[in-house]
């Protein structure tokens, strides 16, 4: 019995020193540090092990601050809705991530502290860049999370493409979507969690575009610690830059924030989904047997929600739906205006059958506001014989070089048999004597070329009636006169210039001046024949200014002097037209101009 009794009384010794010892300890306590690394590391009890063992969960994105601005790190455990049974403040501690993985505790003090799940820089130095862990610790439940702080230089210079006077931002702007002609009201960020840690309202200042409210129409107002936007306009768009001041613990603190405002399209606006291409009237030709795509177009105004759709179905089904591997659809965006989105669809058929102008193709598009299709309507391309077309090209092409060549090789024969063919005979259209004037270079090798070989081969062999002034002018007549006279009765003049020609008081100065006279009355044409080259620096002023009339024909020595060489066959197509002889035409002009010469003899 007394043994019983002992055992008891030992039982219940034991029992309420447990329940001591438990509530002892804090509900919420972690082990510290050095206990959960030399868990890891394998080191310790059992018991130990059990209580210390804490899960890592990685590392999150962190935060960017510029030095001597405020920032603040929320613990990333707290957004992980798994943990939601150890998301209180009183079991959050943190740590600084030192190299070699170890974990200095946080020394809270004015600048830097514990607010709820943040860990507070006000303000925040350079030596506070680094790695940050917070860790969560419930009965025997831990876990942590790394996060990583960077702490920006404030920059000295203006960062591309902005101005001197944009406030700098080290966090990225939040982003704003305004409907045009419509209003809303914004929020600096973290401007709340401010107002939670400061003495007092902390104080917001806007600016666009290095302008304060102040500058502002009406259509933009601040009020109080928000920006109004009453009346949307388009280049009401841009960073709007938000500077926050406040004071905590006597300190004055401060950070600036930025907002990305966006104009969409208005909401009064139709807000369903529209077919752009293809429309009721356009048809896809396509050809049997190559690949055919047809593409669709649809236009999405601006929603909340990003809830649309476009596609392709065939015979009802989608093309994704399709068992025929020859189907494929594929979508890309095209543009965005204010909101506005441009989608397009191809569908993609490889080796069109004949059978699939049979099945019907529908596009269609589809947002919460409404539902659009269209059907495609499809024509078989015809087809053009492509050998046979081929085949003539290949001829036609091959006839056209062989008639070019041909005329390059021939342009001379050609043109004058095309002039005795077609061109009028100038004997018939005016009472001139002579078909050509020659006016040459006295005393030099022009002349010999003139009197020997012109003049011979012109009346002997081509029939053409010559005027030289020094065998056909009468004695006794004045020069001037009689030059003129038989300039103005000449079809046409062929000047061979040489060493003195047209020197001043010359036979053939007073014979060019006539020409000139008689090219500007438009009864007159030029020949200029080079019987040796002459630079035109030599050439006198009345050369010069017929020079852009003046058909000019060289003489290539010995290959010239047959009468089917190209120089006798250009000079024939700058003088007046000859036909064969033996013609009755001809022997009637032939009378004419006896006839005319036998009455200008008598005048005379």
């Amino acid at each position: 019995m007394t043994s019983c009794v002992f055992l008891l009384v030992s039982l219940l010794v034991a029992t309420v020193t447990a329940a001591l010892q438990a509530s002892a300890e804090p509900p919420g306590a972690c082990p510290p540090p050095a206990a959960v690394a030399s868990t890891e590391n394998g080191h310790g009890s059992e018991p130990a092990l059990k209580r210390a063992r804490c899960h890592d969960r990685g590392e999150s994105a962190g935060v960017r601050v510029l030095e001597g601005e405020a920032a603040w790190l929320r613990c990333p455990l707290f957004r992980q809705p798994s943990l939601s049974n150890l998301s209180s403040a009183r079991d959050l501690l943190w740590y600084r991530l030192l190299p070699g993985q170890h974990l200095e505790p946080i020394t809270h003090s004015v600048r830097l502290s514990k607010e709820d799940d943040m860990l507070c820089f006000q303000p925040a130095v350079a030596e506070d860049a680094g790695r940050y862990v917070c860790q969560l610790c419930h009965r025997s439940e831990c876990v942590k999370m790394a996060a990583r702080v960077s702490v920006l230089r404030r920059p000295r210079a203006a960062p591309e493409g902005g101005r001197e006077c944009d406030l700098p931002v080290a966090v990225a702007p939040a982003r704003a979507l305004i409907p045009l002609q419509g209003g809303d009201v914004l929020d600096c960020p973290d401007w709340r969690e401010a107002r939670q840690m400061a003495d007092a309202a902390p104080v917001v200042t806007w600016y666009h575009e290095c302008v304060e409210p102040s500058g502002w129409t009406s259509d933009r107002q601040q009020a109080g610690a928000r920006l109004e936007v009453h009346y949307m306009l388009d280049h009401y768009q841009g960073v709007y830059r938000c500077q926050v001041h406040y004071r905590r613990a006597g300190r004055a603190l401060h950070f600036t924030r930025g907002v990305n405002v966006t104009a969409v399209s208005p909401v009064f606006l139709p807000k369903e989904p529209s077919i752009l291409q293809p429309t009721a009237e356009h048809v896809f030709s396509v050809k049997l047997g190559s690949d055919v795509r047809l593409v669709c177009r649809g236009h999405f105004p601006y929603l909340d929600s990003a809830n649309w759709s476009i596609w392709w179905s065939v015979d009802g089904y989608a093309a994704d739906q399709l068992a025929d591997p020859r189907f494929s659809a594929s979508n890309r965006h095209v543009r965005s205006d204010h909101g506005d989105r441009i989608e397009e669809s191809a569908l993609l058929i490889r080796d069109f059958a004949s059978e699939d102008l049979g099945e019907t193709y529908d596009c269609s598009v589809r947002n919460r506001r409404g539902f659009q299709t269209r059907r495609a309507r499809l024509e078989e391309e015809a087809s053009a014989p492509s050998l046979e077309l081929a085949c003539g090209l290949a001829v036609t092409l091959a006839l056209s070089l062989a008639l070019l060549a041909l005329y390059r090789v021939f342009r001379l024969e050609l043109l004058l048999l095309y002039r005795s063919r077609f061109d009028t005979d100038e004997r018939h259209t005016d009472s001139k004597d002579f078909d050509v004037y020659i006016s040459y270079a006295r005393n030099s090798e022009e002349e010999k070329f003139v009197l020997g070989t012109l003049r011979r081969v012109l009346e002997n062999h081509l029939g053409y009636s010559v005027c030289i002034f020094d065998r056909d002018s009468l004695p006794g007549g004045t020069i001037t006169d009689e030059t003129l006279r038989f300039v103005a009765r000449s079809r046409r003049l062929a000047l061979v210039p040489g060493p003195g020609y047209a020197r001043q008081g010359s036979q053939g100065l007073l014979e060019l001046k006539a020409g000139v006279d008689g090219l500007a009355g438009g009864h007159l044409r030029l020949i200029l024949i080079q019987y040796e080259p002459v630079r035109r620096q030599e050439w006198v002023r009345e050369l010069r200014r017929a020079r852009v009339a003046l058909a000019t024909v060289r003489w290539r020595g010995d290959r010239s002097r047959e009468l089917t060489s190209r120089f006798w066959k250009k000079l024939r197509l700058e003088l007046p037209v000859r036909r064969p002889p033996g013609t009755d035409r001809d022997e009637e002009a032939g009378l004419m101009r006896t006839a005319n010469r036998r009455q200008s003899s008598l005048c005379v």
